[in-house]
This record gives C-alpha cells, sequence and structure tokens, in this order.
C-alpha cells in the first residue's frame, strides 16, 4: 500500500518508474474527506473497487488530513476519527493507494481542471474519477459532478457519481454522527458508521492507580475530538488483528484529584501483556453507568468488580 502525503510529495510522483505499464500505475480516484469513513463513504469505496477493477487501475483516494470549510470559511466542525484513523479504516476498505493533502491556498486557488490535469491525470494516472453525489473540489467550487463528467468525456477519463445512503429516511451523514455519538446514542452512530464508534491512541504511562486497585489499566491518549460522553463502557480493544473484550472510563476520575480533562482508561480482561507504546483501536459497545464520585477506594474496587461483570454480559451476549 502506497502512502503519498502532502501536494510535494504528489507532484513529485512518478507512477510509471515505480510500477511501469502495469495496474499499479494508472488509477481510479474518489476524492473527499471521508471523515468518520460511514456508510455512505463505505458504499462510495466498493463502487471504487468495482470500478478499478473494471479499468484494470489502483483503488485511490484523496483524502484532506483537514476540513476545507476550516480555510474556506474559517471554521469546521470537529473531525470524527485522527487522520491516522481515517487511513486505518480506508485501508481495512481495500483501498491500495492513498493520498493525503493538506487542503491549503495552493489548492484552494486551483480550478478544477487544473486540479484534474496537474493531479489526477499527470501524476495518479487517473483512469476513472469517483464523487460524492454532493461533491465541489477547485476553486469557487466549480467543480462538481457535472463539470467532470464533462471534462472526462474530453480528456477520456470516466466519471461516476456515488448515490447517498438513507437509513429510516435520514441521509447518512458525518454532521448526524458527530450528533449521535456526543448524545450518547451508541446504536444510532453504529447505524450510520456501519460499525461501532470508536477512536485510536497510543497507551501512556499513567499513575498506576489502576494497578494499585488490583484493575490495571491503560491510559490511551487519543487525537479525536469527539467522543461519547464521561461514563463506562463495554468495549473491545483492536489490537493485532484480534477483537479483545474490555471496559473502559471516560472521564475526570472525581474519586481522585480531579482531572482537568477527560481521561480514557481501558482494562483489558483476561489479559496479560505490555501494551505501552502500542497503538490500539477502542470501540464503544454499550455504555454502563455514568461516572460518578465513590467516598473511599473500596466503594470504588467493589463497583469496578460490578462494572466488570455487566461488560463481561454485555461482550458475551
Amino acid at each position: 500500500m502506497l502512502l503519498i502525503n502532502g501536494l510535494d510529495a504528489l507532484t513529485a510522483l512518478d507512477l510509471d518508474e515505480l510500477y511501469g505499464d502495469s495496474p499499479q500505475s494508472r488509477s481510479v480516484v474518489a476524492v473527499g474527506v471521508f471523515d468518520g469513513v460511514h456508510l455512505g463513504h463505505l458504499r462510495l469505496l466498493h463502487n471504487l473497487l468495482e470500478m478499478a477493477s473494471a479499468l484494470q487501475a489502483t483503488p485511490t483516494v484523496l483524502t484532506f488530513r483537514n476540513h476545507p470549510d476550516q480555510l474556506i470559511h474559517g471554521k469546521t466542525p470537529p473531525l470524527l476519527v485522527s487522520v491516522e484513523h481515517r487511513l486505518r479504516l480506508l485501508r481495512r476498505a481495500g483501498v491500495h493507494r492513498l493520498v493525503t493533502l493538506d487542503f491549503e491556498p495552493r489548492l484552494m486557488n486551483m480550478s478544477p481542471r487544473q486540479f484534474a490535469v496537474d493531479l489526477l491525470l499527470d501524476k495518479l494516472h487517473m483512469r476513472g474519477l469517483l464523487l460524492g453525489y454532493d461533491s465541489a473540489l477547485g476553486k469557487d467550487r466549480a467543480g462538481t459532478p457535472a463539470f467532470f463528467e464533462q471534462l472526462g468525456a474530453e480528456l477520456d477519463f470516466e466519471t461516476k457519481v456515488g448515490q447517498p445512503v438513507q437509513i429510516e429516511g435520514q441521509t447518512v451523514s458525518s454532521t448526524l454522527i458527530r450528533e449521535a455519538i456526543t448524545q450518547g446514542d451508541l446504536a444510532t452512530a453504529q447505524r450510520y458508521l456501519g460499525r461501532f464508534p470508536s477512536t485510536v491512541g497510543e497507551v501512556v504511562h499513567g499513575d498506576g492507580r489502576g494497578k494499585a486497585l488490583g484493575f490495571p489499566t491503560a491510559n490511551l491518549v487519543t487525537e479525536c475530538p469527539v467522543l461519547p460522553p464521561n461514563g463506562v463502557y463495554a468495549v473491545e480493544i483492536i489490537m493485532d488483528g484480534r477483537a479483545l473484550p474490555a471496559i473502559a472510563n471516560l472521564g475526570v476520575r472525581p474519586t481522585f484529584a480531579r482531572d482537568d480533562k477527560p481521561v480514557l482508561e481501558v482494562h483489558l480482561l483476561d489479559f496479560d501483556g505490555d501494551l505501552y507504546g502500542r497503538d490500539l483501536e477502542l470501540c464503544f459497545l454499550a455504555f454502563l453507568r455514568p461516572e460518578r464520585k465513590f467516598d473511599n477506594v473500596e466503594q470504588l474496587q467493589n463497583q469496578i468488580a460490578t462494572d466488570i461483570a455487566a461488560a463481561r454480559k454485555r461482550l458475551m451476549a
């Protein structure tokens, strides 16, 4: 899997030198932020794989590290997943080549034709372009699906447009998923994502309090700003291709010195090993209870044991 990181790296790319005359030197490209890689994106990516197979080219995604609205409008809602998590999900969906670009003035001021010719055709040897139904690329958002369909007829590349995915009359969108997660509606978020809400983070050293209580925990530092409400959750940890049962506490740990911001701690069930420095993917499966302050350590230990039993029941259901 080839990762091309940044506009300068893309402009320096020479696929012919890397792959010669082979399907790997040609691309079918989907362009977008793909925030959350939800069901709407997954349908588009399925179409990408089919189109790439038909055109004997490599399924390629060009995605922006930052949301274009940040530069265009000066503000944007928080992204559902970190960039690294997004790339992980795109790889999992079958994408073979990933291009990550910062949406910057050079791109914002590039005409749709220049974007297609200089980057997609010259550098990625694009045979096909797949766009979302609401795509608008290039300067002044002039690169609509209709524009690229006309340009494709002129420059000999195929253009297809994905269709929205609707569930119970609602069009699946990052906005609806963001609202569901922040309100703690994990079931709705799962329906729209096609997977459980999740986050990726690195395990770092904490204060060792969990181990002292008899329940060792891994402190997970995540860049994801969209998390469910504070509380205790039954979760799964994806590590080395395996899904491991666990319980997580997201919150400020009020029984002890209150933290300035929420901390994500996870206790893996029936696991013994060193996790420090590992990147873990944590999937929120079910809310167990709100975070609360206990009068003493013994009360907290008893409650943790109860929480673990509840998590086991939920995870084994």
